[in-house]
């Protein structure tokens, strides 16, 4: 007896997850950033109008736009025709570089506050964040932090020659200035007493502040030698750190090891190396970081684990390297075996150490009542980020680890809604959704009103200052940005995903044009079937199951229409030759939902 066929149902486009899935590079931003919108503005110089869509999403734009991990970047349609990504991140910084005054652009802060009181403890990018959402909606915002100035692990750990004090010195105000009390060189230094001073809220986003150490033969007896890169950054961002030995080893594979090695070649370092115990593909530093260090003459020694610190007397020799391999298991497991060659030895002065950062909660007493799992870390609800105290919440690196600062604010926007819910008595549960629109962009027959010619421009590199001039000071911020020219031309590359193909089952006559003029073969006339069966019969067969087919309703002839969203460019054409307007391009917009939105009403 033969089972029935699963048919694939005609696609919902009715809510707002199927088209934001559509949007790859606003679904991979843990913000959600609105993208092809701003690059589209930036494309017409609309600079300030830019800025804000960024802002109102992720806060520190022009931050982002020069440090960002881009989350955004890989997931670009672009990057599948030409293999180079739309400069998503750099176009960024171009809205906050070009900008106008944009005080008269943002929000003001309600006069009269609703009476609630909320403590951020940290003043990095997650609590800033909370505070610039809650301030909107009337609540007394007061930040804590240690440092002297707001940024947090930003200003302390960021070098400035890839991040300027005046940008987050400006970007920071913004928030400030909205009526936030801040508290600086302020160590909290007891949950108990930050709670008994009747806070209707607690936010914790006091990052991940300790760096791990290497713990071989020779560590304590080399010490002052050796040092913790996270705290060797912070130290040179204060000015405290000034020089450093012209033999410098770098232990680690991420963004941390990438910022203190070009920070070494700066402060004086000529033989600075990068010794990694993975393979160069397998390093957490983001690909262009890694390209950079090399670009200034850093080179990077993979698969070497190091054993030991070697030392005359506490001065420090060099250190001694095991030579590794990778092996798999069935399973795909990773492990690293020694290869069997002689150890390694490389001479330096100094070592920086920087394996990784592990959270420390110092200040937070084990009788609060604060639960914490086997890896240190608070527990909390994954989606409201409560603890298991219910007026404390976490975000950023102090919730789940290590991450990156668009992330912090994602946590920190998720975060404010708990804080607004929970003040107001609500389920935190009932969080309220984005809001969207579908808007036809049709203008005429064969007019739209956004550009939808596919550029043949290749990906812009940004220009950067010399080396010679660099390499000679620590301040000095080595890329230039993009000026409007290469902005415009980079902006164009844009596929304008948002942009959506509509289609009408009503108004086919099945005449196969769209079918025929698409560029890339994406739409097929077929009879509906499960869904492997359907992907097996498109006119260009569909692998990738992390994009849905778009699937129509039953047409005349009994068949249905598929169009494989993974390879539509958007470029219109269906629409253009569509003789009934069966197909229409309409643009869709999506913002995340913040704090003080509501649930609709049923």
């Amino acid at each position: 007896m033969t089972g029935v066929c699963k048919y694939v149902k005609p696609t919902n486009i009715g809510g707002h997850d199927y088209f934001h899935k559509v949007v790859d590079c606003q679904w991979a931003c843990p913000a959600h950033t609105p993208v092809p919108e701003y690059i589209r503005l930036i494309a017409t110089g609309r600079y300030s109008e830019a800025y804000m869509i960024n802002w109102r999403s992720n806060v520190f734009p022009g931050i982002l736009g020069r440090v960002c991990d881009r989350p955004c970047e890989p997931a670009c349609r672009r990057g599948r025709i030409d293999k180079e990504p739309v400069a998503i991140c750099r176009l960024k910084r171009v809205a906050a570089d070009l900008k106008d005054d944009i005080q008269e652009r943002l929000p003001q802060a309600p006069v009269g506050k609703n009476g609630k009181r909320v403590a951020c403890i940290g003043a990095g990018p997650a609590s800033l964040t909370v505070a610039r959402d809650l301030a909107l909606h009337g609540y007394q915002v007061s930040i804590f932090d240690n440092g002297k100035r707001p940024g947090g692990m930003v200003r302390t750990q960021i070098p400035k020659f890839r991040l300027p004090d005046s940008v987050i010195d400006e970007e920071c105000g913004y928030i400030l200035n909205l009526g936030v009390e801040a508290h600086f060189d302020h160590w909290v230094g007891s949950l108990k007493e930050v709670l008994a001073e009747g806070w209707d809220a607690v936010f914790v986003g006091t990052g991940a502040p300790r760096g791990r150490d290497a713990d071989i033969p020779g560590r304590q007896e080399a010490a002052a030698h050796i040092h913790i890169g996270i705290e060797w950054l912070a130290n040179v961002a204060f000015g405290h750190t000034t020089s450093i030995s012209e033999r410098v080893i770098v232990l680690g594979g991420g963004n941390t090891a990438m910022d203190c090695c070009r920070s070494a070649r700066r402060l004086g370092g000529k033989d600075v190396k990068v010794v990694v115990r993975s393979g160069f593909d397998e390093m957490k530093a983001s690909p262009w970081e890694k390209e950079e260090a090399i670009h200034e003459q850093i080179p990077i020694i993979n698969m070497h684990v190091p054993k030991e610190f070697v030392h005359d007397n506490g001065k420090l020799k060099g250190v001694l390297f095991e030579i590794v391999k990778a092996e798999y298991d069935e399973k795909g497991r990773r492990k690293l075996v020694p290869t069997g060659e002689p150890d390694v030895f490389m001479e330096c002065d100094d070592v920086l150490v920087a394996i990784g950062q592990e959270n420390a909660f110092p200040w937070i007493e084990k009788d609060v009542g604060l639960e914490f799992n086997k890896w240190g870390l608070p527990v909390l609800n994954e989606t409201t980020f409560q603890s298991t105290i219910p007026n404390v919440f976490f975000g950023g690196d102090s919730a789940f680890g290590p991450k990156n600062i668009i992330t912090a604010v994602a946590h920190g926007h998720e975060a404010a809604i708990s804080i607004d819910l929970y003040c107001k008595g609500k389920n935190l549960n009932d969080r309220p959704p984005p809001t969207f629109n579908l808007v036809s962009q049709k203008m005429g027959i064969h007019d739209w009103s956004y550009d939808n010619q596919v550029s043949e421009e290749g990906r812009k590199k940004v220009p950067v200052k010399s080396l010679e001039k660099t390499l000679q000071d620590i301040k000095l911020e080595l890329e230039l940005g993009f000026d409007p020219y290469m902005a415009c031309s980079e902006a164009e590359r844009c596929l304008n995903c948002d942009v959506e193909t509509v289609f009408t089952h009503k108004a086919c006559i099945e005449c196969d044009a769209c079918a025929d003029i698409c560029p890339t073969e994406c739409i097929t006339f077929t009879a509906n079937g499960e869904e492997d069966d359907l992907r097996s019969r498109l006119k260009a067969p569909s692998s990738n199951r992390e994009q849905a087919l778009y699937v129509s309703d039953v047409l005349k002839t009994g068949r249905v229409l598929v169009k494989d969203e993974n390879i539509c460019l958007h470029c219109g054409m269906c629409a253009e030759r569509c003789p009934t307007g069966a197909w229409d391009m309409q643009k869709f917009f999506l913002e995340a939902a913040q704090a003080g939105a509501e649930m609709p009403k049923t």
